[in-house]
């Protein structure tokens, strides 16, 4: 679909199933929780930054989650994606997404940490699709460790 208001990502393109709306507004069909979801900035970059996952770097897509929910202090919040292990009980990778035009923030590690806090990950990663940080987290330390990129799947 031609004329979308969103901005070229850093991430290859993938091929989306778009929607307009009777309200005038986009819908983008997210293929791991197959459904239509509204097509926000934020969404175009989730959208983006799974099929690339996928696609580019052979995450199962049966293992990875959109929009999870997690309880943290007694609140509900939800976890932008979440990669389980192959018997689906333990997190591997959380991935927090931002808009392009929101610049990537101590808040939003602090907000992605809060969600590790509970799921206790290997891998954190933070992206507005322009900008990636992907870290292994240490916890003989309880350091993270920086990564150049995104890692293959298989070798997490």
């Amino acid at each position: 679909m031609k004329n979308l208001p969103f901005p070229a990502l850093n991430l290859p393109a993938a091929e989306l199933r778009i929607r307009r709306t009777e309200a005038d507004a986009y819908e983008v069909f997210d293929f791991l929780r197959r459904r239509y979801v509204k097509l926000t900035p934020e969404e175009w970059v989730r959208q983006h930054f799974t099929h690339f996952l996928v696609e580019e770097r052979g995450f199962p897509a049966g293992l990875l989650g959109n929009e999870v929910c997690v309880e943290v202090n007694g609140a509900r919040r939800r976890c932008d994606s979440l990669l389980f292990d192959r018997q689906g009980l333990r997190p591997r990778l959380i991935a927090e997404y931002k808009a392009p035009t929101v610049v990537l923030t101590q808040d939003v590690f602090t907000q992605i940490q809060s969600y590790n806090s509970v799921l206790r990950a290997d891998y954190l990663v933070v992206s507005n699709g322009l900008t990636h940080y992907v870290c292994r987290m240490d916890y003989a330390t309880a350091r993270p460790e920086f990564l150049a990129d995104i890692p293959h799947y298989e070798a997490l």
